[in-house]
């Protein structure tokens, strides 16, 4: 924001005043020259020495402003990081690491800081030598040509007068260029960014129907594939899951699903069009995306509700409060006008992601993407959830990415996935009887939930 700031500077300033220091200097010589010629030929030469000086600044400068605001967003990010974390640098003792960690970037910071004063400050004494310096050496010629009777008294003391104004304008121009320069240092990253060329707008529809990936490939980096040629069919109005261990590609398949993870390879096509020629409104407005770090603003619960249906009546609101084992506790509270603090901080866990649950069923879209919902919340909270999304299940399209295999049994169809690839599908049955991957993580979960519960478990 400083650096966009300092852009005003730059077009209501800096420019303006470099067309009057071009114009001022040519318009007095013009004037002078009927006066005395030496003496303005002498000030207009001395003047552009000014500008001359800037630009020999001026590449020092670009390399080092780039530098100080390097530097300068690199320390506010550091804070930014620690005081976001700062709870858990408390918890693990390592606010004392981090602080000098902090004092490391400020004291880079004070460097380069002091560098580019220093730099400013010798520019601008060079600027007022030259400044001071040609107006002095045009007031000599003007006293030396009236010595030597080529110019009268009055016009000796008018070149005296205006020798100063050859030079003012110029040097004001010097004092914004170092404003001017820390501005366009600053928005270098805007300017690229609004050079960047832009995609044309996609205008196809997002149609109802099955939605097929064939040969699907994904790669974060050139050289690290996250996605193998992998086949999946999620037909209309079914309800398909997908699990495997962490990092095997379910959440990649999902970001592929919901257009963020765009540059794939292979085929995802809804109904019969390709994922990749649809537009973004359609599409969002086909799929809801859930996910275990659903955001939540600050406001209200009306407000957050509403973002899933910015024309819901309070009736609604509180129907699909009471689906998701919400309205009680709201009742206790303000209804509809309980406060929301920033990220729910004022709920708990599963309070949050019920609430984001009841917002979701509120954008009734034909296609549901559950990723994790139910991760990292209390048992009663994760029952409601799962619970809706069976119930959901029976007239949406629902996809459901879970870690915990207790949840996906009633899928009509489980997809296990391995390094990016699909190696296993089938229903719970199917799945069980063929002894690989998915029965192996099902009797361990199984073990470790059942533990202690059977009374021959010591």
């Amino acid at each position: 924001m400083e650096g966009i700031d300092q852009l005003e500077t730059y077009f209501g300033a800096y420019l303006p005043q470099f067309f009057y220091a071009c114009l001022a200097p040519l318009t007095l010589f013009a004037y002078l020259c009927f006066v005395n010629v030496p003496s303005a030929i002498v000030l207009l030469v001395c003047v552009p020495l000014i500008p001359a000086a800037i630009a020999a600044v001026q590449t020092w400068a670009k390399k080092l402003l780039s530098k100080y605001w390097g530097q300068y967003t690199a320390l506010g990010d550091t804070f930014l990081e620690n005081l976001q974390g700062l709870t858990t640098l408390k918890i693990y003792q390592a606010d004392g690491y981090k602080n000098e960690e902090m004092n490391r970037e400020a004291e880079k910071f004070r460097r380069i800081t002091m560098k580019v004063l220093t730099m400013q400050l010798n520019s601008i004494t060079i600027m007022d030598l030259i400044a001071y310096g040609g107006a002095a050496l045009g007031m000599i010629m003007a006293a030396a040509q009236y010595r030597a009777g080529h110019v009268s008294l009055a016009g000796c003391l008018l070149i005296i007068l205006l020798s100063a104004d050859f030079f003012i304008p110029m040097r004001q121009l010097g004092s914004f260029f170092h404003i001017a320069m820390n501005g366009m240092a600053a928005s270098d990253k805007i300017f690229r960014l609004l050079d960047l060329p832009e995609k044309p707008e996609k205008t196809a529809v997002c149609p109802d129907g099955d939605i097929v990936c064939e040969s699907l490939t994904f790669s974060y980096e050139a050289d690290r594939e996250a996605l193998h040629g992998v086949n999946l069919v999620f037909p209309k109005g079914s309800f398909t899951s997908i699990v495997g261990e962490s990092g095997c590609g379910k959440s990649t398949v999902a970001a592929v699903l919901m257009g963020r993870n765009k540059g794939y390879a292979g085929s995802v096509r809804i109904g019969d069009a390709e994922l990749c020629e649809l537009s973004e409104d359609s599409l969002m407005r086909q799929i809801t995306y859930v996910s275990h770090q659903s955001y939540l603003f600050k406001g209200t619960v009306r407000e957050n509700l509403r973002m899933g249906k910015p024309d819901a009546e309070d009736g609604e609101l509180w129907a699909v409060l009471e689906r998701v084992n919400l309205a009680a506790f709201l009742e206790g509270e303000q209804g509809l006008d309980t406060g929301i603090s920033e990220k729910g901080g004022n709920l708990s866990g599963g309070q949050c992601q019920r609430l984001a649950l009841g917002r979701a069923l509120l954008h009734d879209s034909p296609v549901y993407i559950f990723d994790e919902a139910t991760s990292n919340i209390d048992a009663e909270s994760e029952n409601d959830i799962v619970r809706e999304i069976h119930r959901l299940a029976g007239t949406k399209t629902v996809i459901l990415i879970s870690h915990r295999l207790a949840n996906v049994t009633a899928s009509d169809r489980i997809y296990v996935m391995e390094n990016g690839a699909v190696t296993e599908s089938g229903t719970q049955e199917e799945l069980l009887k063929t002894g690989g991957m998915y029965s192996s993580l099902w009797n361990a979960q199984q073990s470790l939930e059942n533990y202690g519960k059977d009374g021959s478990v010591a």
